[in-house]
This record gives C-alpha cells, sequence and structure tokens, in this order.
C-alpha cells in the first residue's frame, strides 16, 4: 500500500528538483505581488480597490496566455521525451505568433472598453468609498500595465518552453530577479523615494512594467547563450513558419485549453463581480483574501506543472504504467503538501489583514474568505493535480468540461441568484461556491483512474 502511494526517495528526489524552482520563482513573485499589494493597500480603500479591478480583467489575459502555452506545451514535452528538437523550436514559435495576436486583441479591447469593464465592479454601492476616485485610480493604473502585457507573453513563451526542455533554474533566477525589481521600484515610485515623485498606483504599474522587461531579458539572454543546452534555440527565428499540419493538430488540441483558461477566467470575473455587488469593503475584503491565497497555494500549483512536465514525458517515451503510477503519487503528495498548508493560511487568517490600511468590515471580510480558503485547499489540490493529469495525455475537451464547464454550469449561476436575490454575505456565498471543489476533486479522482487519458499523441 506505502509503495503504491508513496515514492521512495529517489523518486522525491526528481519531483522536488522540478518543484522547488517553480515553487522558489512562483512563491517569489507572488510574496512580492503581496508586498505591492500590502504597499497600495497602505494608500487607501479606493486605491487598493481601483488595483484590484484592473488585476482582474488582466488576469483573464494571463491565464489566456497561460492557456495558449499549454496547448502548445503538451506537445513540447512530448517532444522533448522523443528527442525531437525541431518539433520543440516549432511549438515555441506557435507560442510565440499565438500570443501576439492575442495581446494585439486584448489590448484594443481595454482601451475601448476598460472604464466600461471597470464599472461592472462599481454597481454595489460606495459602502462609505468614493466610487468616481477608485475608477480614476483604476483607469491610470490600467493604463500603463497595457506596455507590460507583450513582455509578460514573452516571458511565458520562453520560461514554458525552459521547464518543458528541463531547465527550471533559470526561470526561477529571472523570476527572483524580477520581483526584485518590482519590490525596489515599488517602494521608490508609491511612495516617492530616493528623489522621485510618489505616484502611488501608478508607482506599482511602472514597477510592474519594468519588472516584466527585466525577466524577459535574462530568460531570453541566457536561452540564446546556451544553444548546446537549448538545442531548440538555434535557428529559432530564422523563420516564423510553423508546419501546417502541427499548427492544426496545436489548435485542435491546444484550442480547449485556450477556450477552457479563457472561460474558467471569465468565470472567475463574473465571481468577482457578483461579490463586488455586496459594495467597495468586499471588493477590498476579497482582493486580500485573494492576494493570501495566491501566495499559500504556490506550492500546489508549482505541484501540478510539475505533473504536465514529468508525466508528459514519460508518455512522450511511451512508458505507460511508470506515468500511471508516478502520477498516483503525485496526486497524494499534493494532498498532503495542501493539508499541512491549509493550516499555515488558518493560522494567519486574523492577522494578515491587519496589514492593510482599510475599514474594519473590509478587515472582517478578509479574515473570513481566508478561513474558508483554508478549509478547501486540500480538495483544490487534489483537482488541480487531476487536472494536469488529464491535460498531460491530451484530454483537452475533458478537462474543458471538468474545470471552466463546471465554474459556468454551477459557479457562475448560484453567484448571479446569491448576489442578486438574497440577502447572504460575501464571505457565506463565496462558502457556497467553494462546495464545488469537493465534487470536483471526486470527479478528478475518477477520470484519472479510467486511464484513457494514457497515450503519447505528438507523434501521432
Amino acid at each position: 500500500m506505502l509503495k503504491k502511494y508513496f515514492g521512495d526517495k529517489a523518486f522525491y528526489s526528481m519531483v522536488l528538483a522540478i518543484v522547488l524552482p517553480i515553487i522558489i520563482q512562483n512563491g517569489f513573485s507572488n510574496f512580492v505581488n503581496l508586498l505591492d499589494n500590502v504597499m497600495v493597500g497602505r494608500l487607501g480603500t479606493e486605491e487598493i480597490s481601483g488595483v484590484s479591478i484592473i488585476n482582474q480583467l488582466i488576469f483573464v489575459y494571463n491565464l489566456c496566455i497561460f492557456g495558449i502555452m499549454s496547448g502548445a506545451g503538451i506537445f513540447t514535452a512530448q517532444f522533448v521525451g522523443s528527442s525531437n528538437t525541431e518539433g520543440v523550436r516549432n511549438t515555441f514559435r506557435f507560442k510565440v505568433i499565438s500570443g501576439l495576436l492575442l495581446n494585439a486583441a486584448v489590448i484594443a479591447v481595454l482601451l475601448l472598453y476598460g472604464r466600461e469593464l471597470a464599472g461592472l465592479y462599481l454597481q454595489g454601492g460606495s459602502d462609505g468609498g468614493d466610487l468616481a476616485l477608485t475608477m480614476d485610480y483604476a483607469l491610470s493604473y490600467l493604463k500603463i500595465m497595457l506596455a507590460g502585457l507583450p513582455f509578460f507573453m514573452l516571458v511565458q513563451a520562453y520560461s514554458s518552453t525552459l521547464r518543458e526542455s528541463g531547465e527550471t533554474v533559470v526561470p526561477m533566477k529571472a523570476g527572483v530577479a524580477a520581483v526584485l525589481v518590482n519590490l525596489l521600484f515599488n517602494w521608490i515610485l508609491i511612495f516617492g523615494k530616493l528623489g522621485f515623485p510618489a505616484l502611488g498606483v501608478r508607482g506599482a504599474a511602472f514597477a510592474t512594467v519594468i519588472s516584466r522587461l527585466v525577466e524577459f531579458a535574462i530568460v531570453a539572454v541566457w536561452t540564446h547563450t546556451h544553444t548546446q543546452r537549448m538545442q531548440f534555440a538555434k535557428g529559432l527565428y530564422s523563420t516564423l513558419r510553423v508546419p501546417s499540419s502541427l499548427s492544426a493538430r496545436i489548435i485542435r488540441k491546444g484550442m480547449p485549453l485556450f477556450v477552457n483558461e479563457l472561460f474558467w477566467a471569465t468565470g472567475m470575473a463574473i465571481l468577482t463581480q457578483c461579490y463586488s455587488m455586496r459594495g467597495l469593503n468586499t471588493v477590498a475584503g476579497y482582493n486580500i483574501g485573494a492576494t493570501m491565497n495566491n501566495l499559500c497555494t504556490v506550492v500546489v500549483y508549482a505541484n501540478g506543472a510539475a505533473i504536465g512536465i514529468i508525466i508528459g514525458r514519460l508518455l512522450g517515451a511511451c512508458k505507460f504504467e511508470e506515468a500511471y503510477d508516478t502520477d498516483r503519487r503525485m496526486i497524494v503528495f499534493s494532498a498532503l503538501l495542501s493539508f499541512a498548508l491549509s493550516f499555515l493560511i488558518y493560522g494567519v487568517s486574523g492577522l494578515f489583514p491587519r496589514l492593510y490600511n482599510t475599514t474594519p468590515r473590509a478587515r472582517e471580510i478578509a479574515a473570513a474568505i481566508i478561513v474558508i480558503q483554508a478549509f478547501f485547499l486540500p480538495a483544490g489540490a487534489v483537482r488541480n493535480a487531476c487536472y494536469y493529469t488529464l491535460r498531460s495525455g491530451g484530454k483537452t475537451i475533458t478537462t474543458f468540461f471538468f474545470d471552466s464547464g463546471f465554474v459556468w454550469l454551477v459557479n457562475v449561476p448560484l453567484a448571479f441568484i446569491l448576489s442578486r436575490f438574497t440577502g447572504l454575505s460575501a464571505p457565506y456565498m463565496f462558502l457556497c461556491i467553494q462546495c464545488g471543489d469537493l465534487l470536483k476533486a471526486a470527479v478528478g479522482i475518477i477520470l484519472v483512474r479510467r486511464k484513457n487519458w494514457i497515450r503519447n499523441f505528438a507523434e501521432a
């Protein structure tokens, strides 16, 4: 029984070699995002609410980029497993071309309709705050953040390909350098240090854009100066042409992942809008809770990303039984890590909101949301691990219905009804919606045990 669900020392060494750099990179990034959030939160409720509204919109873009990278990335991992360097090179080109097209569309939409989209989150009443001032902060933050979107896309294209090729340390170092830059410029530009003017939320946006540029420069320069290790970088930009047959296969397999991320992100944005119907304090409180959750769940998502990489390689090498055994142990590993982490989250639930210069009601809402997140974290970890398992085997249609399909069929209608037709407070609404993770975790385990995701599709 122990051998079935738990690996040996070599197994955990292999897993941690991939997981730890991702945890360090994303954990460091999320920690600095937390400090960024706290710095803005020291300015006031309107400032943090305006920034959180725009970050919710940009969150949709970010996940669409992840969807593009993931769709091509499941091919990259299997091409690496089968030592197909030209295949890796073509999947990278596909990532960049698709990302550029998405950037053009998103920037156009946000420039034209940014005010209308932000206004959707300011319909629940001022709750003692200033809605017009919140909108001004949101729009000034948005205009600057748009400049960083192309760099974010390029970072994801390089970093994801490096990880899928077995190089996890360089993206980690680039991420750490970027967040240190972000932290420094946040301090300088938000509060006006070292002779610079105090720019407030605009300073936070400038700091983020600068950090994205630094991160891109590091991963790109390293990749193109280490072509002996990263052979796909040789002649990478000699052409941007991707074989039509491969493009069609990536689109066929990857489009459901892109659509899934789009639908899931927009679903989350709608859920947040439903919570915002309870007023400006809820917007601020929910943002505080989400910031804490993002920091503490980095371990869960790093383990999911490792599942995609490790299982993808094993499937690409046609080691099917080993892939299934490894996956089962990694799901158990993820669940145990998240269970331990949930105690940490619960322990700081009452302390963390005090870092923000906001109202007592906003802090109360934030603390309640953090407690609920801690309780449901293990179920979310299992759901996330099952999602990456199914995705690694190319079961993208299944993952679509499993992930975003559930959000739109269950969570969004429930949140809409609760926010418009009941008097439930935001924490109780959040509790009702989080219950869905228990069902999704159970369904995920059933789908993984069916084993129809175990296959090599990249060389088909």
